[in-house]
């Protein structure tokens, strides 16, 4: 047993440090750079001397990213919702990267909200998580792919363990199944290109896309716009019970976001990137094993965790 670990300790240390050469010769295009994951990773990326290409939806985030960077970032504003705006954003990377290509796409650009109990959500809902999460991941890597096949780079997609299993209700995770559908097909259909994609799988993190405050607040909105009759089906000690549950939830989310940017590092400068990458301990012990259970227990396991409704069997 003892030389079985140090032959998987040995693995490990070989495949971190088997870095991918040249690394200040090559480009990285990132969405979501305003904060968070994106942002921390354009810094990191900077600092090893890559050319990094970095997409804000703000000037006021672009602006803060480039000052406290170097000559090596620059900036482009993108809303990734917007076609338009992805074209435009194709067309400006295909100038800096010239004939050399694109080595790595990091799609990190992502929302949580609006999320809480599907009854109490509309199609708009719906459609504005994944329209940033999935539909806009797919748009950007689309206009990417000619330029990262020229490259032979990879393709580093962004996910969650609501990728997995399904914890909440809303576009959040329905987006990010969709996630690890398209990344799937598209390894796949990449392999004799030469391209890698990788998907980062974190765990409950504290970041921008579900705050606690955000949250509390959020969940009021959504239960002061229900029918009265949906309101009276669920009940007043449901809704505080689930909203306080949810704002536990974020105030327990680890706050050091270091794991899950080192992940997406070792995605772009490893010579042998991992496939799905799992940061965070409830992602390890809790979420995964979830997913690897059969149905019905998953079900009985998460169902003790949220409230009775008023009306109830």
């Amino acid at each position: 047993m003892a030389a079985l670990t140090d032959l998987s300790f040995m693995y490990r240390w070989f495949k971190n440090c088997n870095l991918v050469r040249n690394l200040s010769d090559k480009y990285v295009f990132i969405t979501g750079c305003d904060s968070g994951f994106g942002n921390q990773l354009a810094k990191q990326l900077v600092d090893r001397g890559m050319r990094v290409l970095a997409a804000c939806l703000t000037e006021e985030g672009a602006q803060k990213l480039r000052q406290d960077t170097s000559y090596r970032l620059q900036t482009i504003l993108l809303d990734v919702t917007k076609s338009e705006s992805v074209q435009e954003a194709a067309q400006w990377v295909r100038d800096q990267v010239g004939e050399q290509g694109l080595w790595a796409l990091v799609n990190n650009a992502g929302v949580g909200l609006p999320s809480g109990p599907n009854e109490w959500l509309t199609k708009k809902d719906f459609v504005k998580v994944i329209n940033v999460n999935l539909v806009g991941l797919i748009d950007v890597t689309l206009h990417m792919l000619p330029m990262v096949k020229k490259a032979r780079g990879r393709v580093v997609n962004m996910s969650s363990s609501g990728g997995r299993i399904a914890v909440i209700g809303g576009g959040y995770c329905v987006s990010k199944f969709g996630v690890e559908a398209f990344s799937d097909s598209i390894r796949r259909e990449l392999y004799y290109f030469g391209v890698k994609v990788s998907i980062i799988e974190p765990g409950n993190y504290r970041t921008s896309i579900l705050g606690q405050q955000n949250m509390k607040l959020h969940l009021q909105k959504l239960w002061d716009r229900l029918p009265q009759e949906t309101r009276d089906s669920y009940g007043e000690e449901y809704f505080q019970i689930y909203s306080d549950n949810l704002s536990n939830m974020m105030m327990l989310a680890e706050p050091r976001i270091r794991d899950v940017v080192n992940s997406m590092e070792h995605a772009v400068v490893s010579r042998s990137p991992r496939i799905r990458y799992n940061p965070g301990l409830d992602a390890k012990l809790l979420y995964l094993p979830l997913a690897k259970l059969p149905t019905p227990v998953t079900d009985f396991i998460l169902s003790r965790y949220l409230p009775r409704p008023a009306d109830s069997v």
